[in-house]
């Protein structure tokens, strides 16, 4: 192909364009995203092309010098459409991260948590020492589950504030990044709701649903009032099915996993430790304990 430099100029002689519009031409033309365009396709390339295409180029040219001059979130792009440049319209980098952003929120079931926890990116995770632990195995969970491979969640253990439930939505955000839908409860609000569902017999159904996610989410374990019915025929049957079909679970509590296994011994009217021992059996099948240190971020 002809030099672009020396059609441009034959052109702007043949159009007779006065100073400003020679000045806008050349500079048009040397701009780095269309010497990109024309270098990319110098080979499809001619001067009739070029020289028809010139007032497109132009408007190419002061789109992008302009931006509030096209739609939010789309930039503009040349490309050769038959024998003319044309512009075609992509959207941003911003656009599409948020785009993504908006389908992992949509993937994410909060059940008795604050909204604003779809939205927290692990990103926003403060890599403390104290978090060292639970980042590091976070990310090798992540990284196997991007591999369809099984990996056992997490339990994350610490005191009051330290950021578990913050953690865990990270985690429930990148997980739904990857595509899969994700159910994050907390288990005390959880389990007292399940009343509501006697009256439309719909209990069954509610149990199954949380049961069969992809991935679920259990925030504040141990902190919930049982019966020997919410730990048998709730939480027991819960962690039966996961653990059976192997689903990812994970688990944020005040207390440690030999503290759970107490908690699940003693309901209001009785105590059973071999039961307990049965659903902790469940809960290490499914998740490693991580501790969770720090300072109470709440106060």
């Amino acid at each position: 192909m002809e030099d672009i430099s020396e059609v441009i100029t034959r052109i702007i002689k043949k159009r007779k364009l006065g100073e400003d519009s020679k000045k806008i031409a050349k500079t048009a033309i040397k701009h780095p995203k269309v010497q990109a365009f024309l270098a990319q396709n110098k080979e499809r390339l001619n001067k009739e092309i070029v020289q028809a295409s010139l007032p497109t180029i132009f408007n190419y040219v002061e789109q992008i010098e302009s931006p509030n001059s096209v739609m939010e979130g789309y930039t503009p792009r040349l490309f050769l459409n038959g024998r003319v440049i044309d512009i075609t319209y992509v959207p941003t980098e911003a656009k599409l991260k948020s785009e993504a952003r908006m389908r992992a929120k949509h993937r994410i079931e909060l059940i008795d948590l604050p909204k604003k926890l779809q939205s927290v990116e692990l990103a926003e995770v403060d890599r403390t020492p104290d978090r060292k632990e639970a980042l590091k195995n976070i990310a090798m969970f992540l990284a196997e589950f991007k591999k369809n491979k099984h990996i056992k969640g997490l339990y994350l253990t610490g005191d009051f504030g330290v950021g578990k439930t913050y953690i865990l939505a990270g985690v429930a955000n990148a997980i739904a990044r990857q595509g899969s839908r994700v159910v994050f409860l907390h288990v005390p609000s959880f389990i007292a709701s399940l009343g509501s569902h006697f009256q439309d017999n719909s209990l069954n159904d509610e149990i199954d649903r949380i049961a069969s996610a992809p991935v679920l989410i259990f925030d504040d374990i141990g902190a919930e009032t049982l019966s020997e019915w919410s730990r048998d025929d709730v939480l027991g049957v819960i962690l039966q099915k996961r653990m059976d079909n192997v689903l990812p679970t994970f688990f944020s509590s005040n207390i440690t996993m030999d503290g759970l296994n107490e908690h699940f011994a003693e309901t209001r009217n009785s105590v059973d430790e071999v039961k307990a021992r049965r659903l902790m059996e469940r809960v290490r099948f499914l998740s490693k304990e991580v501790f969770v240190g720090g300072k109470n971020r709440r106060n």
